[in-house]
């Protein structure tokens, strides 16, 4: 609480580089990408702040088929090289626990060859022939009862990510009329709870700041994951801080009255890291590309690329432009995911494609005592290097394969250094994810 109020530069620096130093040795220096994949803006809520509200007659309303569904996903791992999603429903029964459940599995099951996407030639390392696909979907929903949130968890989730918006209750029933689901500020405040019972115990915390005061809103997300501690002994394993971004046709978005500027965004970043130095940190493609170079190094540890929330807007909507009649609001960063990469290697940072920790069960507790030992940083460098090394190979160009040639080689030569006893067994995996092997993982 106090830290939210630092104003001063010299204490300020020392915040910054505190939450760096906090980030490298929890997380090391990867960095996690991901796409959002918006299936469906249908809605029966009605926020003053959202495109998809119920009310915007506006906004072009599509739910996505199965084949669909489909076509993104070939986009997505085929042409782009993602290998982990965000999925986004609206809250409408159309897009129930049944359409997630089996669109989850429809996700999961598509496996495309490799080819030439819009993102631009492949390498020359490149081989053809090898299989693109999605290894992990976290879900962005509305909240759901028990009884949905354990067919959620067996349809194979990742992540459940909810965010509150604000935890300023007047604001929230001021932003949410009563006569919508969404109105019910204790629903969704308990939805972790929920899923925590679900069996569900990977979740994903978020506020929309500029909604409310974003110091009230920090201390908010802090006291909901001290609660998750308190009452399972598991806090969020991710935390999402979106600011308010234009709508098309709404009018609420654009003149806040709390909006968060620039320098005020850092700070709230650099407490949120060293309030919770445990959590992953998200930043979106809701912030220019400029700013993003600025705030990542603040403690963020995933950051999506290649970014289009249009419904369909992979597979149809292949050029530079948005549609803001089919999206829920404007991207700030709509950058290719080759060209974040490379700018990531470039600033030193390794760019990991890895999903081993859910396919190897190192989720809820597992990973939360890795996380707050600073053990996972180290393990999950094998996979990072691995995971980047098969990305280069398959999707990068020719300039992103001369950055992270550099990062492998400074890595590889951390992990010799600092984990002899599994050198050997790495540069096993690493050679044979070179000659061509793939989805090879500690």
């Amino acid at each position: 609480a106090c830290l939210l109020h630092v104003e001063d530069p010299a204490p300020l620096a020392e915040m910054r580089q505190t939450a760096a130093a906090v980030k490298l040795k929890v997380y090391d220096n990867r960095i996690v990408t991901f796409a959002p994949l918006y299936l469906s803006n249908l809605c029966v809520n009605d926020c003053l702040y959202c495109g998809f509200r119920c009310s915007n007659t506006e906004e072009s309303r599509h739910i996505l088929s199965h084949d669909e569904v489909v076509r993104e996903v070939e986009v997505l791992a085929g042409q782009i090289g993602h290998k982990r999603l965000i999925v986004v429903y609206g809250e409408h029964p159309q897009s129930g626990i049944d359409y997630i459940a089996s669109t989850l599995r429809t996700i999961m099951d598509v496996k495309v060859k490799i080819r030439r996407g819009w993102e631009g030639t492949p390498n020359a390392t490149h081989r053809g022939g090898g299989t693109g696909q999605i290894r992990r979907c976290n879900v962005n929903a509305a909240p759901m009862s028990i009884a949905e949130l354990r067919v959620l968890n067996d349809a194979g989730i990742g992540t459940f990510q909810v965010f509150q918006e604000t935890y300023h209750r007047p604001t929230y029933e001021t932003l949410h009329p009563r006569h919508t689901i969404k109105g019910s500020y204790l629903w969704r405040l308990y939805c972790m709870h929920r899923a925590m019972e679900a069996g569900i115990d990977d979740v994903g915390l978020g506020v929309l700041f500029g909604l409310y005061d974003g110091k009230f809103e920090v201390m908010g997300l802090l006291y909901h994951a001290l609660e998750l501690e308190k009452r399972f002994g598991i806090g969020p394993h991710t935390i999402s801080f979106p600011r308010l971004e234009p709508a098309h046709n709404t009018p609420f978005t654009q003149n806040p009255q709390y909006r968060v500027d620039d320098e005020t965004f850092k700070r709230l970043v650099t407490v949120i890291r060293l309030a919770v130095p445990y959590t992953g940190m998200i930043l979106t493609a809701r912030e220019n590309a400029q700013l993003r170079r600025e705030i990542l190094p603040l403690g963020c540890t995933q950051t999506d690329a290649s970014t289009r929330i249009g419904i369909g807007g992979y597979a149809d909507l292949l050029d530079e432009a948005q549609h803001g009649e089919r999206q829920q609001f404007l991207l700030g960063d709509t950058r290719s995911l080759d060209d974040v990469v490379r700018e990531l290697a470039e600033a030193g940072s390794i760019t990991s494609f890895c999903t081993a920790g859910y396919r190897c069960g190192r989720t809820g507790q597992k990973i939360m005592g890795l996380l707050r030992s600073g053990q996972e940083g180290q393990f999950c460098k094998l996979n990072a290097v691995i995971t980047f090394r098969e990305w280069l190979d398959d999707f990068a160009s020719p300039a992103t394969i001369a950055a992270g040639e550099k990062v492998i080689a400074k890595e590889i030569a951390q992990i010799k250094a600092r984990m002899p006893e599994v050198f050997e067994a790495f540069m096993s995996y690493y050679e044979k994810t070179r000659t061509g092997e793939r989805d090879l993982y500690f």
